[in-house]
């Protein structure tokens, strides 16, 4: 167990009730690896809402508006097209650089990660695009320390809800009809 994975749980006050995902066949899916640290927090304490907020992507989710591998599959699609007309990101004009999602919000913000060519995704990085804009953050850390950071004030973004985090933070897991 990861000391970041453990300190991000104690930190959305939340009980660790999930069951393993098979992540062989999500990476097959996927056509790549995950960060070791997402799969971690996923096996722990499932995909959900963070702050009644922040939607935590899992695979095979019992809802299926927040499973990964469609939403993956969904989103790449969706900003291929949009890259036709307007201009990537500068983190993302490296050749051979991609995004997937593990994380959207209520208000259509989405959370990413970057992923470099030949890059290990445990090195991915935080990439987050505005809701129906062009603005986006870049973070250089994984996911689950962007999410503690964010929720304990470390970091401050432009791009998601200025209410975001909540005093006491709170977790709640996807269930079908979450």
């Amino acid at each position: 167990m990861s000391n970041n994975v453990t300190r991000l749980i104690e930190t959305l006050n939340a009980s660790e009730s999930a069951l393993p995902k098979a992540w062989t066949s999500t990476e097959v899916d996927l056509g790549t690896s995950l960060p070791s640290d997402y799969k971690e927090l996923i096996d722990r304490l499932g995909g959900g809402r963070v702050e009644d907020y922040l939607y935590l992507l899992e695979p095979d989710s019992p809802n299926e508006h927040y499973d990964l591998v469609n939403l993956t599959r969904e989103r790449i699609e969706s900003y291929e097209e949009i890259w036709e007309f307007e201009e990537k990101p500068p983190e993302l004009q490296v050749e051979g650089s991609r995004i997937l999602p593990w994380g959207t919000t209520d208000n259509g913000e989405w959370l990413f990660w970057r992923s470099l060519p030949d890059q290990h995704p445990d090195a991915w990085t935080v990439i987050v695009n505005e809701a129906r804009g062009e603005t986006w953050e870049h973070y250089d850390m994984n996911c689950t320390d962007f999410l503690h950071a964010a929720l304990t004030g470390e970091i401050q973004s432009d791009v998601l809800w200025s209410r975001f985090p909540l005093t006491r933070h709170v977790f709640a897991k996807f269930t079908p009809e979450s």
